[in-house]
């Protein structure tokens, strides 16, 4: 209780000491100068010569030689024509007011008032009398003499308390802390609410992290045994699909200080400061030691080094990854110090900062799979009042490839279309809505298309329908519609099987539904538009991806020209010859050409039932499954039940 009374006392402030020297400074300054409590009456000087005629001036003051203090005689004080200065004046019946001016001026020239003075005085045998003296007002002299340098050192003493955060500024916020670590400390203190429970899936991640936590908090279950807690752990993966959750997670679970803090928190335009905060960062985390230090973004500051120094200049970068390296595995390296970090560009990162004793394990967080999905969804629909009949086998298979992030904006669109819409729950058509909106865009049905323009995307979109339902490995279709969505005139929603690899069979039956929409409009009406734009580059990047990559044509043969680590980035040469480019652009055009005829062919075959079909898209705008079986008949490939959906335009 002392304690806390102790702290509701009212802490002192300077300026109350600044409030009372001003207050001193003035008060003495309006005291001084023969006891004043008002200030004499302003007059002109021809205004004075008339008075000193009238007989009323008793004696005149020359103050400084630049100012004339009038005295007047009681009797004039009595006159109407002083009634101004007589109310000012108190002091009339205690016989005092000859030592009160009632009147003052600034004098002109001194020699033509003295002049003029005589000259009234003679004229009119007056006995006015005329005195000299000197005032000084030493609070004013030394006010105008210190105050130039009194402001100067209180914007000087102002300045270092704003660049010193002023005692109570957070570090690094200031240019004194500069060098301090922005790191976002968690402890007991200031807790996270995230643990392993709201993090779905991820279960190998989950475990190797989960491992990282369990060392902190029984150290002696493995070190009994003789091993090591590992130095650092990477998070590696798409964009979304939950690194920076897992460290949250990490934060919530283990009762050690967690230190937080992103790769750009690092940079700054002063040189040395990104390895100064470095330094703090590890030096507050030894200090409270056992600690997790959460590095997000770290290819900020971890990229390869030396790759784009040509001035042979001082990078401040790479001074920051130099001292990293130190940090995390130099003499003096604390054990109890763990490091985790987590980057989606792997492949720039450092060999050093890869190398086992600074990041002995890479985790790789992957999209997730069908399973995951629907656990994901479990974590994400716990806040929304769905319908009773919601399925989530069903909304996992229709998100593929969609990560958590991606989920968690599925669950939050759904839920405002479903408001949007005056429904007291979320059912299962909102999600669906919610998924053409975030894969498609969103609808445009007011967009001007001429009927002609219409026809053609119409038939355009159902000859991707008609191509895919003939081949046997192309996605099976869901859903084909011709309202504007996003940038798109017309889209086709399909469902491809999951696969761990990729034949050359399947990348082809891919590429030809691809170009079926083309194909189509050669097919119709012997004219091909730019409306084909998108399908053309996704087919190109696949025939690419089959030459240079994958290794799957004969003229080129069991090649790769690409480089995992990332590296060939910085070259300015191509890795093959030209005489092996031109082969590579012959087999690219080869194998999208001979696609295109294929799809060609199989829309000349299927005539009748493309226009059945481009007839029923146009009179209903969107079509299903169900009525490609209608016009088609059922599938006969013997495929397993499609699990995923991708969009075609």
């Amino acid at each position: 209780m002392t304690k806390e009374k102790q702290n509701k006392r009212p802490k002192f402030s300077a300026y109350w000491i600044y409030a009372i020297l001003l207050l001193f400074i003035f008060g003495m300054n309006f005291f001084s100068g023969g006891g004043m409590w008002y200030q004499p009456k302003e007059t002109s000087q021809a205004k004075f010569e008339e008075f000193l005629r009238n007989g009323d001036v008793a004696r005149v003051v020359v103050v400084n030689k630049r100012e004339a203090k009038i005295y007047l005689t009681p009797e004039a004080l009595e006159k109407e024509a002083h009634k101004d200065v007589r109310g000012d004046n108190s002091l009339i019946s205690s016989g005092a007011s000859s030592e009160i001016p009632q009147y003052k001026f600034e004098l002109g020239d001194l020699s033509n008032f003295e002049n003029k003075f005589d000259q009234i005085v003679a004229e009119n045998n007056l006995t006015t009398t005329r005195e000299y003296k000197t005032e000084q007002n030493v609070i004013g002299d030394l006010l105008i003499t210190l105050l130039p340098f009194v402001l100067i050192i209180g914007i000087w003493i102002f300045l270092m308390r704003r660049m010193s955060g002023g005692g109570a500024g957070g570090a690094g916020g200031q240019i004194f802390n500069i060098g301090k670590s922005k790191a976002k400390l968690f402890d007991e203190k200031n807790d996270t609410k995230v643990t392993f429970k709201d993090v779905a899936g991820l279960e190998g991640a989950k475990e190797e992290v989960q491992e990282i936590v369990e060392f902190l908090k029984q150290p002696e279950k493995y070190t009994s045994l003789g091993g090591k807690i590992p130095k650092g752990a990477l998070l590696v993966g798409p964009p979304g699909t939950g690194k920076t959750l897992l460290a949250k997670a990490v934060a919530g679970e283990a009762r050690v200080p967690f230190f937080s803090l992103s790769g750009s928190d690092f940079v700054e335009m002063f040189v040395g400061v990104g390895a100064s905060r470095v330094r703090d960062l590890f030096k507050q985390a030894k200090e409270k030691s056992p600690a997790i230090i959460f590095i997000d973004e770290i290819d900020a500051i971890g990229r390869a080094r030396g790759k784009n120094n040509f001035t042979g200049s001082n990078d401040e970068r790479e001074n920051t990854l130099n001292q990293l390296l130190t940090e995390m595995d130099g003499f003096g390296t604390n054990t109890n110090v763990i490091v985790l970090a987590a980057t989606n560009r792997a492949d720039v990162l450092d060999k050093a900062l890869m190398r086992a004793g600074r990041f002995d394990r890479q985790i790789y967080v992957d999209l997730p799979d069908l399973n995951e999905r629907k656990e994901i969804f479990e974590v994400h629909l716990r806040p929304i009042k769905t319908s009773e009949t919601l399925d989530l086998d069903f909304l996992s298979k229709q998100t593929p490839g969609f990560s958590g992030a991606d989920i968690a904006n599925v669950c939050n669109e759904a839920a405002l279309i479903a408001a949007r819409k005056g429904k007291k729950a979320v059912d299962r058509q909102d999600f669906l809505d919610a998924v053409d909106r975030i894969v498609g865009g969103l609808e445009k049905k007011n967009k001007i298309i001429t009927p002609d323009e219409k026809k053609t995307i119409a038939f355009h979109e159902a000859g991707h329908a008609t191509v895919s339902w003939m081949l046997e490995h192309a996605a099976p279709l869901v859903k084909v519609t011709i309202v504007p969505r996003g940038q798109s005139l017309g889209a086709a929603w399909y469902l491809p099987e999951e696969r761990q690899i990729v034949r050359t069979e399947q990348m082809l039956d891919e590429m030809c539904a691809t170009l079926g929409g083309r194909a189509a409009e050669k097919v119709m009406f012997n004219k091909i538009s730019t409306g084909a734009l998108s399908d053309l580059e996704k087919v190109t990047r696949q025939a690419r991806a089959m030459v240079t990559i994958y290794g799957l044509n004969d003229k080129i043969g069991n090649l790769t020209y690409y480089d995992s680590t990332g590296q060939s980035e910085y070259n300015f040469s191509k890795p093959y010859s030209e005489e092996t480019a031109q082969i590579i652009d012959k087999e690219i055009s080869t194998i999208i050409e001979s696609q295109y005829e294929r799809a060609v062919q199989l829309l000349e075959d299927n005539k009748d039932k493309l226009t059945e079909l481009a007839n029923l898209l146009l009179e209903r705008e969107v079509i299903f499954k169900d009525d490609l079986e209608t016009i088609f008949g059922e599938r006969n490939f013997n495929q397993e039940e499609p699990q995923q959906e991708s969009v075609t335009e």
